[in-house]
């Protein structure tokens, strides 16, 4: 056998093909090339085949899959090999970031445990060199304090840190390819920018090539060399990323781009597009008021308790909606879900039309949660798989006792027909929809006893563009049609710009500005919202900045 050259592909990927039993493939017919070194985005809605064709790499498709075609990395024939044969390969040469760090990291074993087994796994190493290797993972993907991390379990981690945690161990033995499987989709955009530049740096440093897989056209746009666009298993279109940006030749190319949203550059004066609809200004009843409202988690006993949320005060009208943004940990979701009444309050005061939402007796309280309702970040974790769609649905209707079997019946049609989904998916289970599907179906869920506040949180985080572009849609009809007034939870700023009509940017728990979306996003009074807005990736390879230093760890 030859000896490799510099300008050999790594992988090589010709006419793959992967079924189910199913009528249409999973994958069509997919080739690609990756060269060592090079940065190539997989990009495409759910269910294009984007992971499907990553995972057919190391062997890691589901039961009952089928893949024909090759796969060679350098000149050896990775498909059909055995799980004996390709554990060669697994982690050594080839390495897997996924894109949920939870699931992928054991909660019962520490950072340090997981580092040094991913590097006994393949190589004798003994306790003092496994040692030493993890920290220095821990210092190359920059996490802060690696020593006591070592000791760290995955949930005293935040998702960022996580996340690098998941990306040392695919570093563990200085594999030639990262198959990246949408590793920034649930980050913050501080984080994000973070993760992205820590590739790149990486990249640089060590050769490493990556394939891509990421719905975010705007991290195709700041780290990516090439890009492939995937439609229901088949390759509609390649190239070069500013030339397909530039120039997108394909009608499916052009509608991914086209769903992007964008935010106004930083002292532009135009306003947002207006995707809900204008409600009642300052004055009468608010929806919710948050009056210098404090949380803390953890025993206050030997000075255990940190604060969430300290001195909030904020005001939503009816029918109107609030956006929040900041980093993991700046108290998000914990103000969204204080305003449900889902976390204690410590200090302060927390009305929903006009009542004390913390003074009410157990009978009013219940009344009152009828009128909120919660949309989480994943459906498919906030539905019961057990449970059908209509049932789902209907669910709420039933606790509460409203109408007759009748009634609730012709209720769940209506929701399913008002968030566009055909009524034929009533006795479907949850698993059955796309996420999507999913995400519509627990919107419908929450709207199903009308409430007059929505609080959602993370909404659109895990969606395509596309299909963000139509849950969105969806979400400023129904505001408009309903009226009801929502907290919107979101990282991502183009979104909270477009769906909200005021913002309120948090930091380590306080409120650090707030105001109308367009005067907040075009012009930033605060160094930290200055600097949210900074790190956004943006859409347009032509604004890709380099990094020029190492960011101190």
């Amino acid at each position: 056998m030859r000896e490799p050259t510099v300008t050999d592909p790594l992988l090589t990927i010709e006419h793959l093909a992967i079924s189910f039993a199913q009528p249409r493939p999973a994958v069509n017919d997919v080739s690609l090339r990756i060269a060592p070194g090079e940065v190539l985005a997989l990009v495409g809605e759910s269910g294009s085949g984007k992971s499907m064709t990553a995972r057919a790499v190391l062997g890691l498709l589901p039961p009952g899959a089928r893949a024909s075609g090759s796969i060679r990395f350098r000149d050896e024939e990775l498909l059909g090999l055995d799980d004996a044969a390709l554990s060669r390969f697994r982690g050594r040469r080839v390495a897997m970031v996924f894109q949920e760090p939870q699931t992928a990291l054991n909660p019962v074993r520490t950072v340090g445990w997981q580092i040094r087994e991913a590097l006994r796994a393949h190589g004798r190493v003994d306790r003092g060199q496994a040692r030493s290797r993890a920290l220095e993972l821990l210092r190359q993907v920059e996490i802060p304090d690696p020593e006591e991390r070592l000791g760290y379990y995955p949930h005293q981690l935040s998702g960022g840190q996580k996340q690098r945690v998941v990306l040392a161990l695919a570093l563990a033995n200085e594999p030639d390819l990262l198959l990246a499987d949408e590793p920034t989709t649930a980050l913050d955009v501080t984080v994000q920018a973070e993760i992205l530049a820590l590739l790149r740096r990486v990249r640089d440093r060590t050769g490493t090539s990556i394939l891509l897989i990421t719905h975010n056209m705007g991290v195709v746009a700041e780290i990516a060399d090439r890009v492939m666009v995937l439609r229901e298993g088949d390759v509609v279109e390649e190239g070069e990323t500013g030339s397909l940006f530039a120039d997108p030749r394909h009608p499916y190319t052009r509608q991914l781009l086209d769903s992007v949203l964008r935010l106004p550059a930083q002292g532009e004066a135009g306003e947002p597009v207006q995707l809900v609809a204008p409600g009642p200004g300052p004055g009468g009843t608010p929806a919710l008021r948050f009056t210098d409202v404090h949380v803390r988690y953890g025993s206050s006993r030997r000075g255990r308790a940190f604060p969430a949320v300290t001195g909030v005060s904020l005001e939503l009208a009816p029918g109107r909606v609030l956006g929040l943004v900041g980093e993991s940990g700046s108290g998000k979701t914990t103000l969204g879900r204080l305003a449900a009444g889902l976390v204690p309050l410590a200090e302060g005061r927390v009305e929903v039309g006009g009542r004390d939402l913390f003074a009410l007796p157990a009978r009013q309280l219940r009344e009152l949660r009828r009128d909120l309702a919660f949309v989480h970040q994943d459906p498919e974790a906030s539905l019961d798989p057990r449970m059908s769609v209509g049932a789902s649905i209907r669910e709420p209707l039933d606790i509460h006792g409203v109408g007759t079997p009748a009634e609730r019946r012709r209720r769940v049609h209506e929701l399913l027909e008002a968030v566009r989904l055909p009524v034929d998916i009533v006795d479907r289970r949850p698993r059955a929809l796309s996420g999507g599907q999913r995400q519509r179906v627990a919107l419908a869920r929450a709207l199903v006893l009308r409430p007059s506040l929505l609080v959602a949180d993370e909404p659109t985080s895990a969606l395509d563009v596309s299909v963000q572009a139509d849950v969105l849609a969806l979400f400023r009809a129904l505001q408009q049609e309903l009226g009801f007034a929502c907290v919107f939870i979101s990282h991502d700023l183009a979104v909270v710009h477009q769906v909200a009509d005021e913002v309120a940017v948090l930091r380590r728990g306080e409120v650090v500005e707030s105001g109308p979306v367009s005067q907040v996003f075009s012009r930033p009074r605060h160094d930290y919202t200055r600097a949210l807005l900074a790190a956004v990736p943006v859409p347009d390879p032509a604004a890709r900045v380099e990094p020029s230093v190492e960011v101190a760890s």
